[in-house]
């Protein structure tokens, strides 16, 4: 099984809705095994109720989650580390040095490592989630997981660098379900493509 680790703050919004949306979005059967912790977050049970509504609404399955605090033994165990915000992604590799190449932003990961599928394909352009590109004519990545994030860590060293703010997706956390809907689909938008990369489908 291999292990990808979405990071956020709490565990209440933003790494629950990328762990169970990019599961529900990878094929019956893949080795990649989807899971979430929190920076600052404590062990307990159950889903808060509004993530909940909105992960159902766009797919994903709510049940049998429990929150978790980030420590050194998830990161090192993971396969990739997918922070949600820069923070996140910098508290893991604090944990973990030895861990940072495999350590990124959501974001950031798919951007690089779609940007290396667009390399490898002759300059085409990229597909995402919602462009209208059918599955079968998208961009894929046939090398297993750890190629992949080789090739995303060696294009972060070249790559143009963006704005901070553009590689974190932005803490929903006391604000209205329609904020909270809003982050979920930019979450999905980003592990949709991330699935595709992984052999997995779009969000419908």
């Amino acid at each position: 099984m291999t292990r990808v680790l979405f990071v956020c703050t709490g565990n209440v919004h933003r790494s629950v809705l990328a762990e169970r949306l990019l599961a529900a979005r990878l094929p019956s059967g893949s080795a990649v095994r989807p899971e979430s912790a929190g920076t600052e977050a404590w062990r307990r049970p159950g889903m808060e109720s509004s993530t909940r509504a909105v992960l159902e609404k766009l797919g994903g399955d709510g049940s049998g989650f429990a929150a978790r605090p980030l420590t050194a033994q998830l990161v090192e165990g993971a396969a990739l580390v997918l922070g949600l915000a820069i923070e996140h992604r910098e508290a893991a590799v604090r944990l973990a040095p030895s861990a940072m190449r495999r350590c990124f932003t959501l974001k950031e990961f798919v951007r690089l490592a779609m940007g290396g599928v667009n390399e490898a394909q002759g300059g085409e352009g990229t597909a995402t989630a919602h462009d209208g590109v059918p599955d079968k004519e998208r961009p894929r990545v046939v090398a297993g997981l750890d190629v992949v994030v080789a090739a995303a860590a060696t294009r972060r060293g070249v790559a143009p660098p963006l704005p901070p703010a553009e590689d974190d997706v932005a803490d929903p956390w006391g604000k209205p379900d329609s904020v909270l809907y809003g982050c979920a689909c930019e979450i999905d938008g980003a592990v949709s493509t991330l699935a595709l990369l992984l052999g997995g489908r779009a969000s419908v």
